[in-house]
């Protein structure tokens, strides 16, 4: 019985594999040009399924965190399989969806077939930054009722997104998330929030009382709505509510027993 939450964690890193399988396995970029001379990109459907994968893997993230808790199967062998399951769900993977983005970006561009390596390697700058974000964190002793930088799993959702984002066309802005320069924003921006020392909320709750959890209450509320009205658009727009709604939440100081884990406490 006490294995169970690492098989469910083992699960999440099957899951992050599978996910660069199908984020690799794109097929030919279909570039068309029309009657203008335009280039409109299409991207090919693999992509999708890897991002589904990655919001699969951050459920299974979740669960087995609350099994080891409904268990009592909590173990440090199960908190290292996690941090290395999360490498490659929220690292790794979402890395994956940006290299093949930028380099889609760049397909629409004259040449862009040929773009240069290095111009694709800073997608994996986030992929570094998760995992120094993940050893940072396994090592802190001060994490016990909030989170110093952004989740990795929070950012990889957003990364996730991107292609779900393009997929739908919401709004008619799906070619925005096509440009090179707004990805790598994304990547420098994610990057840095996950490493910075800034306090943000964890979403674990130690009662349910509105004067404790107002602030976790305005952002569940708030994120439904975005949800019915923008889909797969809510999730960057959910994610930037919980970057401002942070700033007003305190940690409780009350229950010593409240400790926060790096991936289970936070599904944005």
């Amino acid at each position: 019985m006490k294995q169970i939450p690492n098989l469910f964690t083992l699960l999440n890193l099957i899951f992050g594999c599978i996910a660069i399988v199908f984020i690799l396995q794109t097929g030919e970029t279909i570039v068309v040009m029309d009657n203008m001379g335009a280039t409109q990109v299409t991207l090919p459907e693999k992509i999708w399924w890897g991002a589904l994968l990655i919001f699969a893997a951050a459920i299974i993230d979740f669960l087995d965190g609350f099994l080891a808790r409904l268990l009592r199967a909590q173990s440090k062998m199960g908190e290292q399989l996690d941090s290395l399951s999360d490498v490659v769900s929220f690292g790794v993977a979402p890395g994956m969806i940006l290299y093949q983005l930028l380099r889609i970006s760049y397909a629409q561009e004259e040449n862009g077939l040929d773009v240069p390596l290095l111009a694709l390697v800073p997608a994996f700058i986030y992929s570094g930054a998760v995992a120094w974000r993940l050893a940072k964190f396994n090592i802190s002793t001060t994490q016990k009722y909030s989170f110093e930088g952004v989740p990795s799993p929070a950012a990889a959702l957003v990364v996730a997104s991107l292609p779900l984002i393009i997929l739908y066309q919401y709004f008619g802005i799906q070619a925005v998330f096509i440009n090179k320069w707004l990805l790598y924003g994304i990547i420098l921006i994610l990057s840095f929030l996950m490493l910075s020392n800034m306090s943000f909320m964890a979403m674990k709750f130690t009662d349910f009382s509105l004067k404790s959890n107002g602030v976790k209450y305005a952002l569940i509320g708030l994120s439904l709505i975005a949800i019915i009205v923008l889909k797969w658009l809510a999730v960057p727009v959910i994610f930037i509510l919980y970057l401002v709604l942070s700033q007003f939440s305190k940690a409780p100081v009350h229950s010593p027993s409240y400790e926060v884990k790096e991936s289970t406490d936070i599904t944005v």
